[in-house]
C-alpha cells in the first residue's frame, strides 16, 4: 500500500512538473534540474508499468525474495494473520500486489476472481468465464499481474483482462477462435505476459500458441500448428542469443517460440526421450532455466531431461536424463546446483528427491507424509504435500530431506495441489475454498 501511495504521489508531481515546463516563466538551469526530475520520474513510473506478479514468482523458479524469515516454527506452526472461506474453489495459488490478493476459483458452474486487502477483506469478486467440465473442475489458472491489470484463463479457455477494479476490459476464447481441443483434465494454464503481449498455447491444428494485445485482446501473431495437443503446463519465457523464447510442452514435444514473431525456433521430442513408449503422459510442470540450461521434468514415467540451449536457435541438445525424477503436480526449485522436487510413484504415492543438477545424479529419495509442491524463501525450502496437507519447513542439503518444522492444513477439501506462495514475510497456503495467510516472521 505504501509503494503504491508513493507511485501516485510522485505521478502527479510528474504532471505538475510538465505543466511548469509549458509554461516557460523559469531560468535555464532550474528548467535542466526540473527536466532531470522529469527523467527520473518516468523511469520509476516505467519500472511500476513493467511489474509482473505471477505463478511461482519471479521467472516462475519458485523461489521468492525475502529474508528475515523464521528458520524454525512452533509446534502448532506459523502464526495465522487471517483467513477465508471466500475464493470459491480452485487449485490455484494467490497473486499478491502492493495493495491486494488475487485469487481464482470456481463457485457453481463458474471461475471468479476475488480480490482480498492485504488484511483480508473481501474487495470484490468478478465472474470471467465457464469452469473446465473435467472431473477435476475447480480453477486452476493463477492470475498473473503486469501493468496494472490482471491476465486470467478460464476452465473453458476463456482468456480475459481485468483491471483491479474488478471490471472486464477484454475477453477472448482462444480455444474455441483456434478450434482446440481442451485436454482431459481442462485448461490449467496461467497467462504469459511479456513484451506487452499475453501468451496462450491452444495447440491442435490451427495453432500451437496465440499472442494477444495486451491492452486489447487483439491478435498480434500466431504459431503455426505441431498438430498436437496442449497440456497443462505453465509455459515459461527465457532469453538466449538475444531473444525472448517461449518454451512450453506439447503432448510429445518440447517447443521454443520466439517471443517477437511467433516463429517456432525449434522442437524437440519429448516422448522419443523415453526407453519404453507409449502410455499417459500428462505434463503439468514449468520447466527450469539457469545459464542456457532448461531442465523438463512431469510424472507419469516421463523421463526428466537437461537441455542445452543453443544461443543460435539450433536445436538444444540433451545433457542428460534421469528417470527416477518425477514430480506430479508439485514442480520442482533450484538452488545451488541441488535440484528439490518430489516423485510420482503412483497418482496416490510419491516421495522426495533431490538431484545435482550438473551430473543428472540422484543424491537422495526420502519418505514424508507423501508428494507434493515445493518452494523456496531465505535459503529453505516450504513443502506442502498433497494428501493430507502437511506443510513442511525444510532446510537444503545434499544429505537428506531435513525437515526442521511442520503443522498441518484442515480447513478446505480435496487434493492439496495449490502452491504456496511467500509474500512479505507471509505464507499463503490454498486449499480448496479455504485461503490461509500465516506470518514467518517474528511478531
Amino acid at each position: 500500500m505504501f509503494i503504491t501511495m508513493i507511485f501516485r504521489l510522485l505521478t502527479l508531481v510528474f504532471y505538475i512538473l510538465r505543466l511548469i515546463i509549458k509554461k516557460q516563466t523559469m531560468s535555464g538551469k532550474s528548467r535542466i534540474i526540473l527536466i532531470s526530475c522529469i527523467a527520473v520520474f518516468t523511469g520509476i513510473m516505467s519500472l511500476q508499468a513493467q511489474t509482473v506478479n505471477e505463478w511461482r514468482g519471479s521467472g516462475r523458479t519458485g523461489i521468492y525474495p525475502e529474508s528475515s524469515l523464521l528458520k524454525t516454527w512452533p509446534a502448532s506452526g506459523p502464526s495465522l494473520l487471517w483467513e477465508s472461506m471466500e475464493a470459491g474453489n480452485g487449485f490455484s495459488s494467490v497473486t499478491v500486489t502492493e495493495d491486494a490478493v488475487y485469487i481464482t476459483g470456481r463457485k457453481g458452474s463458474d471461475d471468479y476472481l476475488t480480490a482480498f486487502t492485504q488484511e483480508g477483506k473481501l474487495k470484490w469478486s468478478t465472474r470471467y468465464g465457464k469452469a473446465s467440465d473435467s472431473n477435476y473442475p475447480d480453477s486452476r489458472g493463477t492470475a498473473t499481474y503486469a501493468g496494472g491489470k490482471l491476465y486470467v484463463v478460464s476452465g473453458a479457455g476463456d482468456m480475459v483482462c481485468i483491471g483491479t477494479d474488478g471490471k472486464i476490459i477484454w475477453s477472448v476464447n482462444y480455444f474455441q477462435k483456434y478450434n482446440s481441443k481442451a485436454p482431459m483434465f481442462g485448461i490449467s494454464e496461467s497467462s504469459v505476459v511479456v513484451d506487452n503481449k499475453v501468451i496462450g498455447t491452444p495447440g491442435g491444428n490451427t495453432a500451437a500458441a496465440v499472442a494477444f494485445n495486451a491492452a486489447n485482446g487483439s491478435v498480434v501473431w500466431t504459431t503455426p500448428p505441431v498438430k498436437e495437443g496442449t497440456q497443462y503446463v505453465n509455459p515459461l519465457v527465457i532469453e538466449s542469443g538475444g531473444r525472448k523464447i517461449l518454451v512450453t510442452v506439447t503432448t510429445g514435444s518440447i517447443l521454443g517460440i520466439n517471443v517477437a514473431d511467433g516463429k517456432l525456433l525449434w522442437k524437440v521430442s519429448y516422448e522419443g526421450m523415453n526407453t519404453q513408449q507409449g502410455g499417459r503422459r500428462n505434463h503439468t510442470n514449468t520447466p527450469l532455466y539457469r545459464d542456457g540450461f532448461l531442465l523438463v521434468a512431469n510424472g507419469y514415467d516421463q523421463v526428466a531431461v537437461k537441455l542445452k540451449i543453443n544461443p543460435d536457435g539450433s536445436t538444444p541438445t540433451v545433457v542428460w536424463k534421469n528417470t527416477d525424477l518425477t514430480p506430479h503436480v508439485g514442480g520442482a526449485v533450484l538452488l545451488g546446483d541441488l535440484i528439490f522436487s518430489s516423485t510420482h510413484d503412483n497418482n496416490s504415492m510419491g516421495r522426495w528427491i533431490c538431484v545435482d543438477w550438473n551430473t543428472g545424479n540422484i543424491l537422495w529419495i526420502n519418505n514424508w507424509h507423501n508428494k507434493g509442491s515445493v518452494i523456496s524463501a531465505d535459503g529453505m525450502l516450504y513443502i506442502y504435500e498433497e494428501r493430507t496437507g502437511n506443510v513442511g519447513l525444510v532446510r537444503p542439503g545434499r544429505e537428506k530431506l531435513d525437515v526442521v518444522s511442520q503443522f498441518r492444513i484442515t480447513k478446505g477439501s480435496g487434493p492439496y495441489w495449490a502452491h504456496p506462495v511467500i509474500n512479505k514475510g507471509r505464507l499463503f497456503i490454498r486449499h480448496g475454498e479455504h485461503l490461509a495467510v500465516y506470518s514467518l516472521r517474528s511478531r
